[in-house]
């Protein structure tokens, strides 16, 4: 009796908390996807490291052997002017020379992927007046960016989502559950298919030192606005028609960044994600909920009558002007 009385007890402390319940595996689950990742990258790419330091070293040794007149502390300071130019997008190659990073096309290049808080970092600002100006740029952007892409996305998502599901669901019969797990499986399929698998081809055969799968990793790391900057298209070494190539980058990201925007949207619009959503919600208190019923009861009656005064007044003013006879005539026309 008395266990029976404490699992009643712990089920039911259990579900009166169960969002916070929730809430706390959501964070734990995110902390060991953390550590995770971080297991994962250091054991794959640690030995890699280690193997590039140590033949760098070897290529410095060797490089200082064979020109004895150059010492190491002339050489470090070359290497280090060398390397914050080249942080800033600025090469010493002599292949790299003729690839200017401010002209227009690399310019609009430059803010679109500021707007879209992808940010390669293969070209920053140079100057003191260009940081501030790109300070003040994205404050007013971003917000900008981002109030365009939702209205986009929101008008878009009409025709591509919602009036499909209705349609199959009304004059075939369909669940419309089932109908939008479908639509969103094959939308996803023909975003994967159109930003991703074609633009990661084509890439592979305009970027001489691009892979298939380095072309799609960019193309993945682009669309999903991570922007690590190591693999950034049109800066090779006399690349034909760059600033069309740029142009044409430029509204790949943003058509790419739509398309995710409207994929992300279906699938979030989903019965079965909004019910795993509201799991980790805060449920709002019964009182709390009866008081803006109550509000939001008086408003709309307030709303209502003050409408109907308000159309009542109207038809009095809209209505054609008729003499109005007295009762007394109208006594006397009856006597009559």
């Amino acid at each position: 009796m008395l266990q029976s009385l404490a699992g009643s007890s712990c089920v039911r402390l259990v579900e009166q908390h169960r969002s916070a319940w929730c809430f706390a595996l959501l964070v734990l689950g995110y902390l060991l996807y953390l550590v995770f990742g971080a297991v994962v990258f250091s054991s794959v790419e640690l030995p890699y490291e280690d193997l590039l330091r140590q033949e760098l070293g070897k290529l410095k040794q060797r490089f200082l052997e064979e020109h004895a007149c150059l010492s190491e502390q002339q050489l470090e300071q070359f290497l280090v002017r060398v390397l914050e130019a080249s942080n800033y997008g600025v090469s010493v190659l002599s292949n790299a020379s003729g690839n200017w990073n401010w002209d227009f096309t690399s310019s609009l290049f430059f803010a679109s992927t500021v707007l879209s808080t992808t940010g390669y970092g293969h070209t920053v600002p140079l100057s003191d007046g260009g940081k501030a100006f790109c300070i003040i740029y994205s404050v007013i952007g971003i917000p900008f960016t981002l109030l365009f892409l939702t209205a986009v996305v929101q008008r878009i998502i009409v025709y591509v989502t919602r009036r499909p599901v209705l349609y199959f669901h009304i004059h075939w019969g369909f669940s419309k559950q089932i109908v939008a797990i479908m639509h969103a499986i094959v939308l996803g399929f023909i975003t994967v298919s159109c930003f991703f698998l074609i633009p990661a081809a084509i890439f592979s055969v305009l970027e001489d030192d691009w892979n298939f799968l380095e072309s799609f990793y960019f193309c993945f790391i682009s669309l999903s606005t991570i922007g690590l900057g190591d693999y950034v298209p049109g800066e090779g070494y006399n690349q034909k028609f760059r600033e069309l190539y740029k142009i044409g980058i430029t509204c790949y990201l943003l058509l790419g960044l739509i398309a995710m925007l409207v994929v992300l949207e279906t699938f979030c619009e989903l019965h079965e994600l909004k019910k795993f959503r509201k799991l980790f919600y805060v449920k709002k208190d019964k009182e709390e909920d009866q008081v803006n019923i109550m509000e939001h009861d008086q408003l709309s009656f307030s709303s209502i009558s003050d409408q109907a005064a308000s159309m009542k007044d109207d038809q009095k003013a809209n209505e054609p002007f008729v003499t109005s006879q007295s009762p007394t005539s109208n006594d006397s026309s009856l006597n009559n």
